[in-house]
């Protein structure tokens, strides 16, 4: 129970990776907030699977592409529980297709999400982390291998979650907060299925021949939340399963 007395907020945590995370987290000894935006029956879920375990979690609409909703969770999660001592930023979405038929309005939404609404979020969570703090963003490891076309919005915003998280660091270790990105490979969740269209093929991609779990990412980010991460800053953990190997 590393994480015992400890506040962390998951946003996007009513499904698949994010449940995963927010439900491990609890395990650790945390309190528990996590944020949806239309998934409000399956994050009610999450908390009761976290409280029926002895657990305490709050779950709260935020879409992470509004900078006002994503500001107001992250001072309603330090709130809840009387501070904030990890963010992990996992909200995201994704847009696929041609290259030349991707719409800028699609790319202005997937950039809203996965782009500002971890910078906003992370920008709020400061005035309330402590030293030791963790901003623990989940990120993809097609940022680093594209194994087919049509992905290149999806990559371009994902890609810049490493120079985001770099910069993060620089800027607030003089606080003693820690940021750390954490690539997550093939994951069968309900974004990417692992047995949906094209799931053979992927499947066939990783070193170890098989979709992750979103299981598989959460023990990663509930270990950089804990003391195993305290020197751990300014990097991409990747957990791919030899994805881009």
């Amino acid at each position: 129970m590393s994480l015992t007395g400890k506040t962390a907020l998951v946003t996007g945590g009513s499904r698949g990776i994010g449940a995963a995370t927010a439900r491990r987290l609890a395990d650790s000894g945390a309190n528990v907030v996590l944020t949806y935006v239309n998934g409000k029956e399956k994050a009610e879920g999450v908390v009761r699977d976290i409280e029926e375990k002895g657990g305490r979690a709050v779950a709260l609409r935020a879409d992470a592409g509004d900078p006002a909703a994503v500001t107001a969770a992250v001072d309603e999660a330090a709130a809840a529980f009387d501070g904030l001592d990890i963010l992990v930023n996992n909200a995201g979405i994704l847009v696929a297709g041609a290259f030349a038929e991707t719409a800028v309005d699609d790319l202005d939404r997937l950039y809203a999400v996965n782009i500002r609404g971890v910078f906003v979020a992370t920008q709020a969570a400061v005035r309330h982390l402590p030293e030791g703090g963790r901003v623990i963003t989940v990120g993809s490891a097609l940022a680093e291998r594209v194994p087919s076309a049509g992905l290149t919005a999806y990559t371009t915003a994902k890609a810049a979650l490493a120079g985001l998280t770099r910069g993060l660091a620089r800027d607030l270790a003089p606080q003693g907060i820690n940021a750390v990105l954490v690539h997550a490979g093939l994951i069968d969740t309900d974004m990417n299925p692992a047995d949906g269209p094209g799931a053979q093929f992927f499947a066939s991609i990783p070193a170890l021949g098989r979709y992750g779990t979103p299981e598989e990412i959460a023990e990663t980010v509930v270990f950089l939340a804990g003391p195993g991460g305290r020197y751990i800053t300014g990097t991409a953990i990747t957990v791919d399963g030899g994805f881009a190997a």
